[in-house]
């Protein structure tokens, strides 16, 4: 896309998006949102970017090998932490019980593993929809 207007609002909106996007992933635990609205966030983020710049422009700030690396290390975050779970006997992703330190209610750093397992679930939510969205563009 070739419009002035469109490139200038998303140059100023993006930044806005993402660090949005990077918060409601990190308070998912504390409020509403999470893994998944978060990376949704990011992920359309990096769509406006694909859409107002091109998708060579958006290649060159998330290639998609960076991609696949996020993709996969989320996931793998994930299942080791219920493999940690499973190494101290108990049930896959059992939380305080396996010894993950549980802070205190209502601060950032609380609630065991699920703050991490929500940063890798938005993490994979954002990379795998940019992957899908330049996928499709990819085949036209």
């Amino acid at each position: 896309m070739d419009d002035l207007i469109v490139k200038v609002i998303s140059k100023i909106i993006i930044p806005f998006m993402q660090v949005f996007g990077i918060f409601v992933i990190l308070h998912g635990h504390l409020s509403p949102g999470g893994g998944f609205a978060g990376g949704a966030i990011l992920g359309a983020s990096l769509i406006l970017l694909t859409l107002a710049f091109g998708l060579n422009d958006a290649k060159k700030k998330m290639p998609h090998s960076m991609s696949k690396l996020v993709e996969t290390g989320s996931i793998l975050l994930i299942i080791s932490l219920g493999l940690f779970s499973i190494l101290n006997g108990y049930n896959f992703l059992t939380n305080g019980a396996s010894g993950f330190n549980l802070g205190k209610t209502g601060e950032i750093i609380s609630a065991g593993f699920i703050p991490i397992a929500t940063l890798a679930i938005g993490l994979k939510v954002g990379s795998t929809l940019i992957t899908l969205f330049h996928t499709i563009i990819e085949e036209d």
